[in-house]
Order: C-alpha cells, then structure tokens, then sequence
C-alpha cells in the first residue's frame, strides 16, 4: 500500500483492510471485486491484484507460511528487490540492502556519484555500495536510518546542510555540488488521453457500466461506455458518436464544458462526463445504490458522489 503513496494516505486502508481481512486466509478466500472495491481510490490498482494473488499462493500452495528470506520473497507477486529486501531485513535481520530514492539520494551525495540513477546499471553500482556499507549485525536499523536520514535531513532540495551530521565528509558539500545530485536525466513521457464517458439512463432510471478487461489502467475496475478520443473534440461530434451507441435516445447533456484531468503517473486523463437519456430498457441496467457498490476508479467514484441519477 505503501508504494508510491504516503503513509497518510495509505493508513487508512490499511486499517480498513486489516479489519475486513484479518489473516491472509481472509484476503485468499476474498472476491476481487471487493479488493478493489477497498482499494479504490489509492490508485495504481495492479497491487491490489497482487495483494490479492500473493494472500492466495501464501494461502494455497505455502500453507499460510510466509518467505523468510530474501531469495523466496521475491518469488511473490507485487514483490520487488525493495520491498523484499525491506521485509527480509526488518523481520527476518537478514543483511541485505534497501534501495529507494532517498538511498539513492544520500549516497550520490555523500559519496559524489554521478551515475544517472534512471540508468540500466544505476540499481546495480549502488546496491553494491549499500552492501558494502550496511550494518551486518544490525541490517534493520542501517537500512531504516539511512532511508529516514534521506526523507528527513538530506532532502531532494535545499537540505540544511548546516545541521548535517555528516558535513564533515560529504563530497557533495565539499564540492558544492549537493544540488546537482542525484544525477536523474530520463524523464517519463506523459501521455494525453481524452476520455468522454456516458452516464446512460434507461426508462426505469438504472444506468449501465462495463469492467475495465483490457491490460493498462484500471484493469478489472468498472466504468460508464467510454468514447476515446486522440484528441479534444467537438461537442457535435461526440454527440453523433454517443448516437450510434444508443438506441431511442430522449436527450443528452454535456454535464460540464471544462474536462477533469486525472494525472496518473505517465499519463494525464481529460475526462467529460455527458449524461444521456433513452426511451429504452438496459438489460443489465443497476439503480444508483447497486451501482455504488462496484468499484471504480476514484474518479468515477466522485463523479457519482455528485451526480446522483
């Protein structure tokens, strides 16, 4: 829950989820859906699927004991070299190094690296240093000291350097180099996504979603019929487009001429809502109370918090 999210934000769900599932039995025996629904709004849904994948190998095929070692965690899905190293450090003192951005940060400092750490062999050169660094007798309280001594002194930008315990021998310093590093020059194209979604309305006022079954976001979370678009349209021709998905349609009303943004990680989401209504009767139509209950993206989930149909 914690991965790419504050631990602000992510204790709530984590409270929540220990109280719905309070052994990883629990978790295994649990519908997806009601993961996800859980999850919703934390993002980055995949590990949710993971949490969900894991809790029933650990369940099913390792009898509800969990991997003691580095080697054997990373074989759990959602489990990468941080976050194993991580667990087989703090719970098993087992002497191995984590690596995260405020590793990276501290160490380019302190010992002035100037390996770009989106490189291919950044990873690589500086786990090697943090192995020849960390504490074998106590590996938890290195890794913990060295992760907290970056988030809370030796910041991303204007770090007291004053106040460091540490100014006495950091190169960076010296050299007045401590904010040019870390050296990071890859960055992550943004994609633009235009998305206009329909709120469609039958005669017996229920609406009808579709899962999202397609890889790429949101994978197996619910939303409105989706017209994608490369670029912003005109009104009018996303009209005539929601006309060939509907049959005896009675109206449709663009809800708001300004489209929401949802920023992703690489990706930043333009997003009209319109709200169509039809003299016909949907199959698998839901009234607004059993359509609150699937789970959707968070956007979607506030988008129906104010616009009860």
């Amino acid at each position: 829950m914690l991965q790419q999210t504050r631990v602000a934000q992510g204790l709530p769900y984590f409270l929540a989820f220990t109280e719905v599932f309070p052994s990883v039995f629990d978790l295994a025996k649990a519908e997806e859906e009601k993961v996800l629904k859980l999850w919703q709004g934390l993002g980055y849904y995949s590990r949710a699927r993971n949490l969900h994948t894991t809790a029933k190998h650990i369940s099913e095929e390792l009898h509800g004991k969990f991997p003691n070692n580095y080697k054997d965690l990373l074989k759990l899905k959602g489990i990468g070299e941080y976050t194993a190293a991580a667990i087989a450090s703090f719970s098993f003192q087992e002497c191995v190094p984590v690596v995260d951005g405020n590793v990276y940060r501290v160490l380019s400092r302190y010992f002035d690296i100037e390996t770009d750490i989106a490189s291919s062999g950044a990873k690589k050169e500086f786990t090697q240093l943090a192995s020849e660094l960390i504490d074998s007798k106590n590996p938890a309280l290195f890794n913990q000291a060295i992760m907290e001594f970056g988030a809370l002194q030796c910041v991303p930008k204007s770090p007291n350097c004053n106040l460091c315990p540490l100014n006495n021998s950091c190169l960076a310093l010296a050299k007045k180099k401590v904010n040019q590093l870390p050296v990071k020059l890859k960055k992550q194209k943004i994609t633009n996504r235009f998305f206009n979604y329909i709120l469609a309305i039958d005669n017996r006022n229920q609406a009808i979603v579709n899962k999202r079954t397609q890889k790429g976001i949101w994978h197996n979370l619910y939303e409105f019929p989706l017209i994608e678009t490369e670029e912003k349209e005109k009104e009018e021709i996303i009209e005539q487009k929601i006309n060939l998905l509907f049959d005896d349609i009675n109206s449709i009303t663009l809800l708001k001429s300004e489209s929401v943004i949802h920023k992703l990680s690489h990706q930043h989401l333009h997003i009209t809502f319109w709200k169509v209504n039809t003299n016909t009767t949907f199959e698998y139509g839901l009234d607004y109370d059993n359509l609150r209950k699937y789970p959707f993206p968070i956007v979607l989930h506030n988008f129906l918090d104010n616009n009860k149909y």
